[in-house]
């Protein structure tokens, strides 16, 4: 499934009364969900290529990925819900959103993650302190990719 074939959905789906869209093609699963923006989340095999990093309005992205990590003693990983390139900051010369050590409450702007030219902001699921910060500044992440350690 190609960028051109991705855009169309979505122009359908945007088009339509559909709430939820969920699309399989293989190994490619695609899931548009309408909300105040709509939500595009595709696998780490839909996107091929990095897109430059570009100034638009952010998006918020209210369906983030959490998930107890028993390994490390009740702390919980917040995972990014799409594909696309973190940032710790809305500006290269803004401070981070978040550090280590921090206390959070549910709700809180996390990060930014940059995806097809859009910046959605990724809002906690948990209140909490910011225990590890387990992505570089401007990397690239894949879906449920673990981005932040959290106790609760």
């Amino acid at each position: 499934m190609n960028f051109n074939e991705i855009k169309q959905l979505i122009d359908i789906v945007d088009s339509s009364d559909f709430q939820e869209t969920i699309i399989e093609q293989g190994d490619v699963k695609i899931i548009l969900r309408r909300a105040s923006a709509t939500a595009v989340i595709p696998p780490p095999s839909a996107l091929t290529g990095s897109e430059p990093a570009v100034k638009a309005s952010p998006q918020t992205v209210t369906a983030s990925v959490i998930q107890k990590d028993e390994s490390k003693s009740g702390l919980i990983e917040s995972r990014s819900p799409i594909v696309g390139t973190f940032y710790q900051s809305s500006s290269p010369d803004a401070p981070p959103f978040v550090a280590v050590n921090d206390t959070i409450k549910k709700g809180d702007v996390l990060c930014i993650i940059e995806a097809m030219k859009l910046m959605n902001e990724i809002e906690a699921e948990v209140s909490g302190t910011i225990v590890e910060i387990l992505v570089e500044n401007g990397q690239a992440v894949e879906y449920d990719q673990p981005l932040f350690r959290i106790k609760p």
